[in-house]
Parts: structure tokens; C-alpha cells; sequence
């Protein structure tokens, strides 16, 4: 039986972003580490990740067009990008600095905890409501967590306060992605996420590097590898590739699967790599106990996401949206962004075109009657937009919502451009001029976004 090349092509995306998440957690506790590399400034190793990332993803989104920006005005820079690049950069910073107090697999363990975080900041900021479903499991991973912990040979309180820390700035973040991004319509797949998001946060990293990394790498006078940092950058920037391949090509419940895998799999190569990281039973038990909590989150979560992905048709809201159609139009002026990477787009909410950089031209109708519309609708054209969400977050309604796109459907033949001269035959008639013709469209609203 032949294996379809896209099912192997989805099974290697997942490979590499397992390998390359676990490499780069791996990388940063062996270049922090005092008994390895010796270089124990997380800040400047979060720094170079973010001017890294920075300078990358200007070239693909300004420079080779490989994603197509978003429509970003300075008003939500400021009250949207600047708050969220805060955060990021804080659990950037406090999660690195973690890697020089406790191991490798019990960060991993700590990280279970995301979900109670996550759920916490929603309630609090009113995104989600208190439910005792999801409430019983955050029950139960903290529980798990607290047995894991108990059982920690190398239980240090700083290093655990650390990665907290860094989990509750991780969970502001996606819940302020949520609440400002996109209730204001904007979906940032990873590398616009990066483009927007890296610089600031380089910004941000600045000042307490300045005070408190910056006199003690003078003091130190310490040897600094260009080649170790250079492929460090790029083994994080890979990451997020990847993360943006996959989701490209799967749902929110095969990435979140891969995940888990991907922890088992990195809780044990820590062990191997790192002889001091020493797991205990109590260890194992109460993080498969905060695994199974997860587990059924993410499951509670994606069945919300589909609820919310009903079929059109059985929506029982329907909006009517009048339209002037006329038989000649103006020439786009971003028609040459057509055929930009479907994975930038704007998904708003009264608009299903991006203006600065549009997946698909503006609908066009060279035909007003409903016959003649569906005579040329074999000339149509549609496109499906699909979007991620941010540095492998942990709330599924995020995924779910940059997981949908819009379908926008355009006219084949018929229309003329005003710059265009029209076209006579010797003796024929001249042309009439064009009428133009205002029609009522009746459009179901939950079309207009909400397909996937």
C-alpha cells in the first residue's frame, strides 16, 4: 500500500519540531549551565534569541515576501504589541534563568502547570467562565505537580519560583494575545509573531541586562563564542519554523499530542545527558498525574473549539449587507500580493481582506442577476486562509480561532478596466456606457470568518 508524500511530510514536520523543541531546551541548559559552557547570563542569551529572531523575520515578511504581514497601525502597537512583548519577554527571562538552579526534567514537570495558569489569567480577565469540569482538572495536575515536586532530589526554591514565574507571564501572555489581538480581529502566526513581538522584547531585556548582567560580564571578563551563540539562534528560530510548518498542515490536537511525546521523550534524554538531573519514582508518578489532568484539558478545550465551529448554515444570526456591484471597477492596487503564504492573514471581522498585504484580490462580480452569476461561476476562484498561534501556547481557543480562514469568492470574465481601451470591430456599434447596479446580498455573518 503506497504512503501518501503529504501524510509522510506531516509525520516529518512533527519529527523535526519534536527534535528541535527538545534540542533547544537541551542547547539553552548546556550554554547556561555553570558545570558545562559556563555561561550563566540568561538574559544576554534571550537577547540574541530576540535580535535573532528580529532580523529574520524582517527578510521573510518585508524583504523575500515569504508571509504576508498585517495590517498593524501604531495605535495597536501600542496598546496591543508593547503589553504582550512585555510579558514575553518576562517569561522568556525568568524561564531561562530557571535552567541555573534546577534540572532539566523538572522544569518539564513544572511546566505541567501552564494549563492551571492559563485558566486562572482567563477567568480573571473574563475570557473564560469557571466551570467545575475544568476546574477538577486543574485540581488534579496541581496535585500532580505537588507530588512531583515532593519527590524532587534537588529541590531548589529559587529555581522552582523562577519557572513559576515565568509560566504566569507565559499565561498573561496568551490571555492578552486573546483579549487584545484578536477580539480587535488580528491572528500572528509565528514568524509574524516574531516580527512584530522580537524587537520589542529585545528592547524590553535591555534595561534589567544593563543592570544586572551587564557589570558582572565586565567583572568576568568571559569568553564569548560567536559560532556557539550563532547556532544557538538559529536552533531556537528553527523552532518556531517548525512550529509554524506544523501547524500549517495539522490541528491543535496533533501538535498538543506531540507535545507530550515530546516531554517524555526530553525528561528522558535530560537523564542521559545530564547525569546530575536524577529522576525519582514519586517523581514519575506525580508528573503522570498531572499528564492525565492535561490531557483531559486540552480534550475539554478542543471540544469547546469545535462546538464553536458549527457549520454555517445551522447559525441561526444572519446579517444582510448591502453591496453597490457595478459592471466596471477601479484596478486593485495590491493585486501583486495574491499570492502571499496563507498562514499571515487578517482575520477580521468585518473585512475579509488584509489592505496591506491581501491573500486573495478584492471579490469581483462582472455579473449582477443571480443566472448570470451562477453562469460564470465556473470561471470563480476561492482561498482558504489558516493562521497559528504564538510560540506553542498552551490554550486551545487560541489555535482554534487562528485555525480558521475565509473564503471569499471572486468573479471570472466580464469586466473592464477603465485603463484598459475598449475593444471595437470595423462597423460594429459603439458600446453602451455602463449602468451601474445596486444590489441586496443577504450574507450569513458567521461566513465571513468563521469557515475553516
Amino acid at each position: 500500500m503506497m504512503i501518501s508524500r503529504q501524510l509522510v511530510l506531516t509525520y516529518l514536520y512533527l519529527l523535526i519540531y519534536v527534535c528541535l523543541s527538545s534540542g533547544v531546551i537541551l542547547f539553552n541548559k548546556w550554554v547556561l549551565s555553570p558545570k558545562y559552557f559556563k555561561f550563566p547570563f540568561p538574559i544576554t542569551l534571550t537577547m540574541i534569541h530576540m535580535a535573532f529572531s528580529g532580523v529574520i523575520t524582517f527578510f521573510l515578511v518585508r524583504v523575500f515576501k515569504v508571509v504576508a504581514p498585517v495590517k498593524m497601525t501604531f495605535q495597536i502597537y501600542a496598546t496591543c504589541v508593547i503589553p504582550i512583548s512585555a510579558f514575553f519577554a518576562s517569561s522568556l527571562w525568568f524561564g531561562n534563568t530557571a535552567y541555573l538552579y534546577i534540572s532539566v526534567a523538572f522544569i518539564q514537570m513544572l511546566k505541567a502547570l501552564m494549563p492551571v495558569a492559563t485558566f486562572i489569567m482567563a477567568v480573571l480577565c473574563g475570557t473564560d467562565k469557571l466551570r467545575w469540569d475544568l476546574f477538577l482538572n486543574m485540581v488534579l495536575v496541581s496535585v500532580g505537580v505537588v507530588v512531583s515536586s515532593y519527590g524532587e532530589i534537588h529541590f531548589n526554591v529559587i529555581g522552582t519560583l523562577y519557572q513559576v514565574t515565568g509560566i504566569l507571564a507565559e499565561a498573561l501572555r496568551l490571555v492578552l494575545t486573546q483579549v487584545l489581538l484578536q477580539k480587535k480581529g488580528l491572528t500572528l502566526n509565528p514568524i509574524t509573531s516574531l516580527y512584530y513581538i522580537a524587537p520589542c522584547s529585545f528592547i524590553f531585556l535591555f534595561v534589567p541586562w544593563y543592570l544586572l548582567e551587564k557589570p558582572e560580564m565586565d567583572a568576568s571578563q568571559i569568553q564569548f563564542n560567536y559560532w556557539i551563540f550563532f547556532f544557538n539562534a538559529v536552533a531556537a528560530f528553527a523552532l518556531n519554523i517548525s512550529i509554524f510548518l506544523v501547524i500549517g498542515r495539522t490541528g491543535a490536537v496533533t501538535i498538543r499530542v506531540a507535545g507530550v511525546l515530546k516531554d517524555w521523550i526530553l525528561i528522558a534524554l535530560s537523564t542521559i545527558i545530564f547525569p546530575e538531573s536524577i529522576i525519582t519514582s514519586l517523581n514519575i508518578i506525580g508528573y503522570a498525574v498531572a499528564l492525565c489532568g492535561v490531557v483531559m484539558y486540552n480534550y475539554l478545550k478542543m471540544k469547546d473549539v469545535r462546538a464553536n465551529q458549527l457549520p454555517a448554515d445551522n447559525a441561526p444570526d444572519r446579517a444582510t449587507k448591502d453591496k453597490k456591484i457595478s459592471n466596471i471597477y477601479k484596478p486593485d492596487s495590491f493585486m501583486d500580493g495574491n499570492n502571499e503564504s496563507t498562514a499571515g492573514s487578517l482575520a477580521s471581522e468585518t473585512a475579509g481582506v488584509d489592505e496591506e498585504a491581501p491573500l486573495i484580490p478584492s471579490s469581483r462580480l462582472s455579473y449582477v442577476t443571480r443566472t448570470q452569476t451562477a453562469a460564470a461561476s465556473g470561471h470563480n476562484g476561492a482561498c482558504g486562509s489558516n493562521g497559528g498561534a504564538g510560540r506553542g501556547g498552551s490554550d486551545a481557543d487560541a489555535e482554534g480561532r487562528a485555525a480558521r480562514g475565509a473564503s471569499v469568492e471572486r468573479g471570472g470574465e466580464g469586466y473592464m478596466s477603465p485603463t484598459q481601451p475598449a475593444i471595437r470591430t470595423r462597423g460594429a456599434a459603439p458600446a453602451e456606457p455602463p449602468v451601474s447596479v445596486s444590489v441586496s446580498v443577504s450574507v450569513p455573518s458567521s461566513k465571513v470568518n468563521q469557515e475553516s
